[in-house]
């Protein structure tokens, strides 16, 4: 297994490009989905493919689309258990952005919430890019990441089929958004890894190696467009603030356990810094917790400008 360089600030720099996008993407999709809601409120979840028509969303949309690709350049970079936590910086952006339009300074206990999570991601961080290393992905490590991904898929199948089309609660919709995302940034490591892997040795055939790449971009599209799909749901029972909080803890937590028990990229990381994820992660899924039950989860209507 051949190491590959990191360079681990410059992708954290291209990460909280991305968290910023992704903070006020989110927000302007989050009017689109009220505003089409507000217009047909029996429409239900199957009516969001009329969002195009709602220019909010659409500009959301791309500046969404503009994060993905930041993050996929700050992937390039440095390891995926380094830049998938910087996302957490998108709850203070989001604190920051809510309390301008709504002219309401954030609560003591949201700011203490946020500090908690921001912290404790910022802790791991900074351990993370000095114990991780990133390597080119074997073939068995890929198909383990597509094994779960399926494993995944068929739980995902089998919840809707119990609920028998009753839906989920809203952190349900914000969970699974943040799940497949996760997906979407290890999947997307891995093709990088692959990539840089094949142009360094000049390997262009279309061999099986080769092909499960494709294999993997094809299930990038499938996760891609599953978590989409959570996040609007998501957007319709949830405030803009608890979906941010999902996107950035769920997502890097997936990120980081594949990194680190699939990926290899703690392989080899001293014994003390594991202790240090298990606490700074824990201290992370607090902050998102604490910041539900502060506000992050009120009233999707009330929690959105109008």
């Amino acid at each position: 297994m051949t190491t590959i360089a990191s360079f681990p600030y410059l992708g954290i720099g291209f990460a909280l490009l991305s968290a910023a996008l992704l903070t006020v993407g989110n927000h302007l999709q989050s009017l689109g989905v009220t505003a089409r809601v507000r217009a047909d409120p029996d429409a239900g979840a199957a009516a969001l493919w009329t969002l195009a028509r709602q220019p909010s969303w659409l500009i959301g949309s791309v500046l969404f689309g503009l994060a993905i690709l930041a993050q996929l350049a700050a992937l390039a970079f440095a390891p995926l258990m380094v830049v998938q936590p910087v996302g957490v910086a998108a709850l203070v952006f989001s604190s920051v952005l809510t309390a301008v339009i709504t002219r309401t300074p954030p609560r003591l206990g949201e700011i203490g919430a946020i500090a908690l999570s921001v912290v404790s991601l910022g802790v791991f961080v900074s351990v993370a890019a000095a114990v991780s290393t990133q390597a080119t992905i074997t073939d068995a490590q890929l198909i383990a990441v597509l094994a779960v991904l399926g494993v995944v898929l068929a739980a995902t199948g089998a919840a809707f089929a119990v609920r028998r089309g009753r839906g989920l609660r809203a952190g349900g919709y914000v969970i699974l958004g943040g799940l497949f995302s996760g997906f979407v940034a290890t999947l997307g490591k891995t093709v990088i890894l692959r990539v840089q892997t094949a142009v360094a040795g000049a390997d262009y055939r279309l061999d099986e190696n080769n092909l499960l790449t494709l294999a993997c971009l094809l299930a990038i599209v499938v996760a891609g467009a599953l978590s989409i799909t959570f996040v609007q749901v998501a957007h319709t029972v949830a405030s803009p603030q608890l979906v941010v909080a999902g996107l950035t803890v769920v997502d890097p937590f997936v990120a980081v356990v594949m990194g680190i028990t699939v990926l290899g990229e703690a392989a080899g990381a001293p014994p003390w810094s594991f202790a240090v994820f298990v606490l700074a992660g824990a201290g992370a899924l607090a902050g998102v917790w604490l910041l539900a039950r502060t506000g992050g989860a009120t009233d999707a209507a009330s929690a959105r400008a109008t």
